[in-house]
């Protein structure tokens, strides 16, 4: 059985929030309140992205559906689609090319070995930019006109989480209760 993950969303309208949830459970929201377009704002809760409504091509509103047992299998197709493979090209150099040539398995396979090494040994740094780039879309949307912007931006890129959360002590609650959310992530552990 397939699981999907549901994309979480959060609504705005001004400095209020007026929905959270899924995609499906805050488009619901948005129609019942017959809020008219434009008076409102949405933003992705992964990535503090704000996200057009009604929802942009890749934001659909229900997870995909399985394959069936009844549906005849598809076609056959190159590559190892069952494991999840994506072939997309890769620029580089003739000397990386001779590298990764010489290297165990190949070259993909020694691609997807640097990737994940990668990807280990900066998963934390790359959790804190993450947090600070989706809390830095969110304060930039909503919060660009309040008092104490600036300094809040540099507090939170400098990883002051104190400078930070006095920066924003004074802006709306629920402004300030979804920055604080987003940006949990976005300082290192004390």
């Amino acid at each position: 059985m397939t699981t999907h993950t549901l994309s979480l969303c959060t609504a705005f309208a001004g400095h209020q929030c007026i929905a959270a949830g899924t995609y499906v459970d805050v488009a619901e929201s948005l129609v019942a309140q017959a809020l008219p377009a434009g008076s409102f704002l949405v933003f992705d809760d992964a990535t503090g992205t704000q996200v057009d409504y009604p929802w942009p091509a890749g934001h659909a509103p229900h997870p995909p559906q399985a394959e069936s047992d009844d549906e005849p299998p598809a076609t056959p197709s190159v590559g190892r689609p069952k494991l999840g493979v994506v072939a997309r090209e890769v620029t580089l150099l003739p000397r990386h090319w001779e590298w990764l040539g010489q290297q165990r398995g190949g070259a993909s396979a020694a691609l997807r070995r640097l990737v994940d090494e990668a990807r280990m040994a900066h998963a934390s740094a790359d959790q804190l930019r993450q947090a600070k780039e989706a809390s830095y879309r969110f304060m930039s949307a909503i919060g660009g006109n309040l008092p104490g912007f600036e300094d809040a931006s540099r507090a939170l890129f400098a990883q002051d989480r104190d400078g930070f959360s006095n920066s924003i002590a004074h802006w709306p609650t629920d402004v300030r209760t979804y920055l604080a959310w987003l940006s949990r992530n976005a300082f290192p552990v004390q």
